[in-house]
């Protein structure tokens, strides 16, 4: 390696070796010897001679890369005052780097700048939330085919069409109800709450016996809400007079159930209102069943499209048998503990045999024939298995 030059003159270091030349040198055309000592370029104002300098001499530390005279070249020891000078020039003190806080409000604007640039026409979501903390997340794009039209992700599994939904239903694989230990409520209606304690009581049992048979068909149960009502009362269902009916409402279904006519008419024959608040809460209950399972949404869906006013109210005919059969089901099971016989089962049969659509004031065939009813609910009360109940496969003939 070649030794390294000196400075050329006027870019030398103060103190260091090289060419250097004196004053008087310079006006006598001659060149100082080489490590002469550097002189003052100009006379002192005192007029003193200014003071010689030190030499400077170093370790040998390599040989190649000292004078003849013992001087070393190269930078200067680091105990030399000139040894700052040559390092501020040749090796300055970095500057120490100072990372400056910024807001992290600042960054996301930048990071949404850069992908806003990086992405041109891609679009991006930011989220701003209260946390110092945010995200951008960018939008997925749509991925088109050869043909140039947007694709959309496939639904996630099968619907199941409403005709499925009522004849195929996994209620009607479930088995039967167990045998259910459910007395006839001890309530006599005499007056509003005791209509609402029998109510209540008849409910329990009911839960009781159907959350088992729900459950195991892969539905979520849960247990109706009563209302009981005065004649004329506002209730879900809307302005009530003396009907029992269940309403899909805000509770997830509500059992709403009058008082005041069964208060009047229990004096006047006590087996026959006994017979029909069991037979009207159990059709009622039958109604909640379907609407647990599904049943009820579709069937409606069904009779909403059907290709005519005789089909669908064939359709609301299947349903309403349905939820009579539903509702003996569960008396077939607690057959040991509420007994139907004796002038209790006659009133119980009577009230079936006058309550088909025949019997009715406008003559809507909307719930079933006294003959059909019949049908339906000695079925529900031989087997106590919802499946007996599937009046959505039975034969027109079976469901008038």
């Amino acid at each position: 390696m070649a030794d390294k030059p000196a400075p050329k003159p006027g870019h030398f270091l103060p103190g260091g070796d090289g060419d250097q030349i004196s004053n008087d040198d310079r006006k006598q055309g001659t060149s100082a010897p080489l490590g002469a000592p550097l002189a003052a370029p100009t006379p002192r104002l005192s007029g003193d001679a200014p003071p010689t300098p030190p030499q400077l001499s170093g370790s040998r530390i390599d040989s190649r890369r000292t004078t003849p005279s013992g001087g070393r070249l190269g930078p200067p020891p680091a105990e030399d005052r000139a040894s700052v000078a040559y390092r501020q020039v040749y090796h300055p003190e970095p500057v120490p780097f100072v990372p400056k806080k910024r807001s992290k409000g600042l960054i996301a604007l930048m990071v949404a700048a850069v992908l806003l640039f990086l992405g041109g026409g891609a679009t991006f979501a930011v989220k701003v939330i209260s946390s110092p903390d945010f995200s951008v997340n960018p939008i997925p794009p749509t991925t088109k085919p050869s043909g140039g039209a947007p694709t959309t992700k496939p639904p996630v599994g099968k619907g199941t069409p409403d005709t499925d939904v009522v004849g195929k239903n996994a209620i009607y694989a479930a088995g039967a109800l167990a045998a259910a230990k459910c007395p006839e409520p001890a309530f006599r209606p005499t007056s509003m709450e005791n209509v609402r304690s029998y109510y209540q009581a008849l409910t329990a049992c009911m839960d009781k016996a159907w959350e088992p048979i729900v459950t195991k068909a892969g539905f979520e149960f849960r247990s109706p809400n009563l209302v009981i009502f005065a004649d004329g009362d506002e209730t879900a269902c809307g302005v009530q007079h003396d009907l029992a009916l269940y309403c899909q409402d805000e509770h997830g279904g509500s059992a709403t159930m009058p008082w005041q006519t069964t208060v009047e008419d229990y004096p006047k024959n006590k087996a026959e209102v006994r017979a029909e608040m069991a037979q009207s809460f159990g059709f009622v209950y039958g109604v909640h069943v379907q609407n647990l399972t599904g049943i009820a949404d579709a069937s409606d869906n069904l009779a909403d499209t059907a290709a005519s006013k005789t089909a669908q109210l064939e359709m609301n005919r299947r349903a309403a048998l349905q939820a009579y059969c539903f509702g003996a089901v569960f008396f077939g099971a607690a057959r040991a503990s509420f007994p139907l016989r004796g002038e209790l089962l006659r009133q119980w049969n009577g009230l079936i045999s006058r309550r088909g659509d025949e019997f009715t004031k406008d003559k809507v065939r909307d719930h079933g024939s006294s003959k059909s009813l019949a049908l339906w609910m000695n079925q529900g009360l031989a087997t106590t298995n919802p499946g007996a109940c599937n009046t959505f496969v039975a034969a027109s003939a079976k469901v008038s």
